[in-house]
């Protein structure tokens, strides 16, 4: 249990996503206007990491890593598929995907017209395929430990891009210089929240 909370931990502040790794930019710089549609986003990211890292954890453990096939066929030792590890995270992950855009498309439209395109492109987000590539080269134990992982990373993602679009929010009628309006100060308060996640790194787990 303390594995799994020290992982869980790790994911959301040491290794957090954004301030870490700049994994899914596009969508946090995009997104991050209101406050209102970066939480709906960020839900959605973390039950798209939620449910697609162990999922693909138990793939790539019982069907693509060499020898997964084993529990098949002692004559399977040696086949390995891990080649086929980008294409079928990225079906998974594709497939969640369009589960939770017919599921907001459903139950809250406005929310749904407000995030548009960003939100079927949760597939392409590259925090969300980071976060099934790092679990595979970290080499996670168990479904637990995956999971761990996979909902840390969510809830890290939701924190940084609900932090961003608070911020946004409050400095958009602040007197800031007009090239560095938009995309400019997000960019210079996106480096200096990162620094200040930085201090994270202290945290002996």
């Amino acid at each position: 249990m303390q594995e799994l909370f020290n992982i869980f931990v790790k994911s959301i502040f040491i290794d957090n996503m954004i301030f870490a790794y700049f994994l899914g930019m596009c969508s946090y710089l995009a997104v991050s206007k209101t406050v209102k549609t970066s939480m709906g986003l960020g839900i959605a990211v973390i039950f798209v990491l939620f449910v697609t890292v162990p999922i693909n954890y138990i793939i790539n453990k019982y069907l693509l890593q060499e020898g997964a096939l084993t529990w098949i066929s002692a004559n399977l030792a040696d086949v390995d598929l891990s080649f086929l590890s980008f294409i079928t995270f990225i079906a998974v992950i594709a497939a969640f995907t369009q589960l939770v855009e017919m599921v907001v498309e459903k139950f809250s439209p406005p929310l749904y017209n407000s995030l548009g395109i960003f939100l079927p492109l949760i597939a392409v987000n590259c925090a969300i395929m980071g976060a099934s590539l790092f679990m595979q080269e970290r080499d996670y134990q168990s479904v637990a430990e995956a999971t761990a992982f996979g909902l840390g990373s969510g809830l890290g993602w939701l924190l940084a891009i609900v932090g961003i679009a608070a911020i946004r929010e409050k400095i958009r009628y602040s007197n800031i210089p007009a090239p560095l309006r938009g995309l400019g100060i997000t960019f210079i308060i996106t480096g200096l929240m990162g620094i200040a996640f930085m201090s994270f790194l202290g945290i002996k787990l």
